[in-house]
């Protein structure tokens, strides 16, 4: 059974950082590429960042690039979102997703965690 738990969501103030984590079970972590996507309350859900399966390459929205920053632990089955510099507009659930091709397309995404909300005040 394949399981992706996201964790390290909060309040933060405007400027702020927080680190999400993303711990995958029951899949061959390294053969799947892994993305961030937000969705927050009355939108649909929209990409942030994406990383290859080996961790080679990335690709972010551009609304969160030089903020954000994406990696990937492929010995201990993790994924990570950095996020520095952060916005009232930023508040939304993060969610991780695990796809086995390259995109940014929300519909390729195979596997995808629960959730953790993240909340930036003015």
């Amino acid at each position: 059974q394949v399981q992706l738990v996201e964790s390290g969501g909060g309040l933060v103030q405007t400027g702020g950082s927080l680190r999400l984590s993303c711990a995958a079970s029951g899949l061959t972590f390294s053969r799947y590429g892994m993305g961030w996507f937000r969705q927050a309350p009355g939108k649909e859900r929209e990409f942030v960042a994406l990383i290859s399966f080996s961790g080679g390459s990335t690709t972010y929205a551009d609304f969160v690039r030089g903020r954000f920053t994406i990696s990937r632990s492929n010995s201990k089955n993790m994924l990570y979102l950095q996020m520095n510099s952060l916005l009232p507009e930023d508040t939304a659930v993060y969610f991780c997703a695990a796809t086995s091709v390259f995109t940014t397309s929300t519909t390729s995404y195979r596997y995808w965690g629960q959730g953790t909300q993240v909340t930036v005040s003015s």
